[in-house]
């Protein structure tokens, strides 16, 4: 009986074990940042991303017509804005400081607001007809104009592995 018992204790601890470095892996482990049609849920695009990683999404204001940038940081599974950075004022674009948000100068000009570390679900955007969106995920720069057609509703979500 106490080799049976035994028995039992050791599997159960392995079990709680893989469970355990499952969970582990599942939290610290990369996921994908996926782009999908807002309207159909069709999937764009798929991109593989650590958590704690950055992307922004780049274009130029459709009022005051200059670059704005924003950039988000995966946490806790979720997509959060932590930084806006423009170049001028004008309808549309954020005037004043919330709190806890910081406005700083670049040495290119640009005013970069920092400080939101807001949840942002869904995340979505409206591709330009005038101006492209630029999406800058692990070095690289994706035209969504010619991912997902000008007009398109595009969702961002953060999905784990």
């Amino acid at each position: 009986m106490q080799r049976k018992h035994k028995i039992g204790v050791v599997a159960a601890a392995l079990f709680l074990m893989m469970i355990a470095a499952a969970l582990l892996f599942r939290t610290s482990g990369e996921g994908y940042l996926t782009l999908r049609n807002g309207n159909t849920g069709q999937i764009y695009a798929r991109y593989s991303l650590p958590k704690d990683h950055r992307f922004s999404v780049g274009f130029v204001h459709s009022v005051n017509k200059s670059p704005v940038t924003d950039i988000y940081e995966i946490k806790n599974g979720s997509i959060y804005v932590e930084q806006t950075i423009y170049y001028g004022f004008g309808a549309g674009v954020q005037t004043e400081l919330g709190p806890g948000q910081t406005l700083t100068y670049g040495e290119d000009g640009s005013m970069i607001i920092s400080g939101f570390d807001k949840e942002i679900q869904p995340l979505s955007y409206f591709v330009g007809t005038v101006s492209d969106h630029i999406l800058t995920i692990g070095g690289k720069e994706i035209s969504l104009r010619d991912l997902c057609g000008r007009n398109s509703l595009v969702t961002f979500v953060y999905e784990p592995h």
